[in-house]
């Protein structure tokens, strides 16, 4: 019996730590902290192993050794020179891309004749990788801007395009039935019918193609760059320079973190009135 009732109480310890520690993960407050404490703690090992040297400094520098170098390349304006360059080419060919994306999307899904000829083309184009299509990228538009931005463009149009399609078909058609018996006219069946039930996949499209456009931008500028990020990546690659390679590479994911942000706020703000979203906000 002794033996029980200390299993019992072992158990109800076991028990009372796994609410506090689900209680301290579900709080609103703790959220944010405790996703950034694996990247925090993997950080501080990094860190750790270079001065160790358990890893060498012209394989990976430690991250002390990359903010140096950020703080260097932000003192002589090269940072802010090539981040605003890269980020400039970015939202222009999101632009551009997200526009044909979701126009091809919406004609797509509107009409069975338009899908039956455009959508096999389209998802043939969507199957070849962006490094092949590189070369004859180069060879339309040279390695100027044009170059940076219809990459961009091309890698972003795809998930706009699939996602917009998708919500469109997956409307129930009865609201369309509804359209016709109301004599709506097609702008007036997009505007308050066919937008409104499309959005959250039309907001999934947007919230890929941010992540889309810079992984697009990242292997257009490692061609014929004289600025950008992916520039200042090549540069540093020819004279060794680890720290800022690391360095534009850390500048990427925060890049993508923060636009992958910038989607979800989005997604909140536009689909409160959503049943999915109303739900996760509770």
């Amino acid at each position: 019996m002794y033996n029980q009732s200390i299993d019992s109480g072992s158990g109800n310890k076991y028990l009372a730590r796994l609410i506090i520690l689900k209680a301290l993960f579900s709080h609103s407050r703790w959220k944010p902290l405790l996703s950034w404490l694996i990247p925090f703690l993997l950080f501080l090992l990094w860190e750790y192993a270079c001065r160790s040297a358990w890893i060498m400094p012209e394989i990976l520098p430690a991250p002390s050794k990359v903010f140096s170098a950020a703080v260097d390349l932000f003192r002589d304006g090269t940072l802010q020179r090539d981040l605003l360059v890269s980020m400039s080419r970015a939202a222009i060919g999101w632009g551009i891309g997200a526009a044909v994306g979701f126009s091809l999307g919406l004609a797509v899904g509107f009409s069975i004749i338009v899908g039956v000829l455009l959508d096999r083309t389209i998802q043939m184009m969507r199957a070849i990788p962006f490094l092949a299509m590189l070369p004859l990228v180069i060879v339309w538009f040279g390695v100027g801007e044009e170059q940076k931005i219809f990459m961009v463009a091309l890698g972003v149009s795809f998930p706009m395009y699939i996602n917009t399609t998708l919500g469109i078909r997956q409307i129930d058609p009865k609201l369309f039935e509804l359209a016709k018996v109301q004599k709506l006219s097609a702008f007036t069946t997009i505007r308050r019918i066919v937008f409104p039930a499309a959005l959250p996949s039309i907001l999934t499209g947007v919230r890929y193609s941010l992540a889309t456009a810079w992984l697009a931008l990242v292997i257009a500028e490692t061609v014929g760059a004289s600025s950008g990020i992916g520039f200042l990546a090549v540069d540093a690659r020819e004279f060794l320079q680890t720290d800022i390679i690391v360095l534009t590479i850390v500048i990427y994911a925060l890049i993508g973190m923060s636009a992958d942000a910038v989607a979800r706020a989005l997604e909140r703000h536009f689909l409160a009135w959503h049943a999915n979203y109303a739900a996760d906000k509770s």
